[in-house]
């Protein structure tokens, strides 16, 4: 009987020497995104090394103070951190300049910034170009700002409108973040069609982590009820593949995205990892796998 280990090292057997490097690069100094729980902070001190970039998603419940609370705290543990900035979590300029100074404060210089999955604005800022549009006009310390790409169809916004907001965009963003999608075929297609429409901002790849279905609901259920059914709700697509014969793979994700993606040509710099929470399963398999890469048993 052949073990997952075994297929895993076949797998990574298969890939040519020059996607093999772009994998190891990849691998070496990931982004992991976080949701802002009252126990991550802990989790990832006791799992996760310096050299991963932490991102930390924008709560509608808990608001973005807590984003940029457990940010703080990350970035004084010595993390690279990236906060979210939800366009429709911030009432207006003055909101907005007190987040950027706090940002500047704790020497922040990249943020993620999304229209966010409020219901309602708080206030000026109904989609992420309009605060992108805001940002531009203030004065701030970043030198990184990343928006949303989406290979896969959004649930309730039209591919036209997608594309525009793509568009428009890409003069105000200095890289792109591709939304949770499965397959690596779909990931693969859409980065050839961003570089068709002319826009050349680096892509990092959005994939999930490793994470029991049993241990999300858990997560869900430490994020708020509102929040947990709409966190529910965004990922039962990731939710019913990990129940289905042989589940999901991180493993058969980033090997499906090669050779294609490791060319220069489409400027893709880094793996965006969706952890769910469950930091420590996604971490190990980083790092054996990476292990497996740089010993050449692969």
């Amino acid at each position: 009987m052949v073990t997952i280990a075994e297929t895993n090292a076949r797998r990574l057997g298969r890939i040519d020497p020059a996607s093999t490097r772009a994998l190891i690069a990849f691998l070496r100094s990931p982004r992991y995104e976080v949701l802002p729980t009252e126990d991550v902070e802990e989790r990832v001190l006791a799992t996760v090394p310096r050299e991963v970039t932490m991102t930390v998603t924008a709560s509608p419940s808990r608001g973005i103070g807590a984003t940029i609370a457990l940010s703080e705290r990350l970035a004084g543990h010595g993390y690279a951190v990236v906060p979210h900035l939800s366009a429709r979590l911030i009432r207006d300029e003055s909101h907005l300049r007190e987040v950027l100074a706090a940002l500047a404060a704790m020497g922040v210089k990249d943020v993620f910034v999304i229209a966010g999955d409020a219901r309602a604005p708080a206030g000026r800022f109904p989609d992420s170009v309009s605060l992108l549009e805001a940002m531009r006009d203030e004065q701030h310390s970043l030198s990184d700002i990343g928006v949303t790409g989406y290979p896969e169809r959004h649930s309730f916004i039209d591919d036209d409108l997608t594309i525009q907001a793509m568009w428009d965009k890409r003069k105000l963003a200095s890289y792109i973040v591709s939304n949770l999608c499965f397959d690596p075929r779909m990931v693969k297609r859409w980065v050839a069609r961003v570089r068709r429409r002319g826009v050349q901002l680096p892509i990092h790849v959005g994939l999930a982590g490793v994470a029991d279905p049993a241990k999300l609901l858990r997560v869900s259920s430490r994020i708020g009820v509102v929040d947990s059914a709409r966190f529910l709700r965004g990922h039962s697509n990731w939710f019913l593949r990990t129940l289905q014969p042989g589940g999901y793979s991180p493993e058969r994700f980033v090997t499906g995205l090669l050779p294609d993606l490791a060319g220069p040509e489409r400027k893709v710099v880094g793996l965006h990892v969706f952890t769910f929470n469950e930091i420590e399963p996604t971490e190990r398999w980083r790092q054996e796998t990476l292990a497996r890469l740089l010993s050449g048993s692969a």
